[in-house]
């Protein structure tokens, strides 16, 4: 029986569960391990622990580094669904017919995680130590992309930002340079509109 202190309703829990682990099934059999690189597919994963453990401290990272992402994700797939025309390319593939439509409509997930991962924060508060820990995750993450996936993925787009690799500067010094962009660009303002909200 779940403990009356709970702040996460066991049924969210569960429910989350099971679609996280229906799209695991399916994105092993249907991607390279390689896929599961990508941050949204983290904090796909992490958020699972976060609720469970009810951790402010996962929840907050995978706050901190994929709502702005998730929310370009969203304003791209969205834009297109409304005017029938890409906005961003990060959504192309969500209205590529050649991909099976379960397929498509696993990845509504980008949908969902980051109204959870915001009610999440809101629950059980923001912790500040996310920008650091989550800055470290990504300078983990990010050379493994680099190393183990192939540019045609682009995984975390290490290899360029678009579809295809980038040529104009050497691809180590374009890695080194999406490291710093990250926690400057993307987890830094996440924080500090975290904290300022919930801290």
């Amino acid at each position: 029986m779940e403990s009356a202190a709970a702040l996460i309703p066991l049924w969210i829990k569960v429910a989350y569960t099971v679609i996280v682990l229906i799209t695991v099934a399916v994105y092993i059999f249907k991607y390279p391990l390689g896929n599961f690189l990508w941050f949204s597919d983290i904090a796909l994963l992490v958020t699972t622990a976060a609720l469970w453990l009810e951790s402010p401290l996962l929840a907050s990272m995978m706050v901190v580094g994929t709502l702005l992402p998730e929310m370009l994700w969203n304003v791209g797939f969205f834009g297109q669904l409304l005017t029938g025309r890409s906005v961003s390319g990060l959504t192309d593939y969500m209205f590529d017919a050649a991909l099976p439509r379960y397929l498509r409509a696993l990845s509504l997930f980008h949908v969902v995680l980051p109204v959870l991962g915001l009610w999440l924060v809101a629950r059980l508060g923001y912790d500040p130590q996310a920008l650091t820990a989550q800055t470290a995750l990504a300078w983990v993450v990010l050379p493994l992309s680099y190393w183990l996936t192939d540019p045609k993925e682009n995984v975390n787009w290490v290899f360029g930002w678009g579809a295809k690799p980038q040529q104009r500067i050497p691809s180590l010094l374009y890695l080194a340079l999406l490291m710093a962009g990250f926690p400057v660009l993307i987890h830094f303002p996440t924080h500090l509109v975290l904290q300022s909200l919930f801290g």
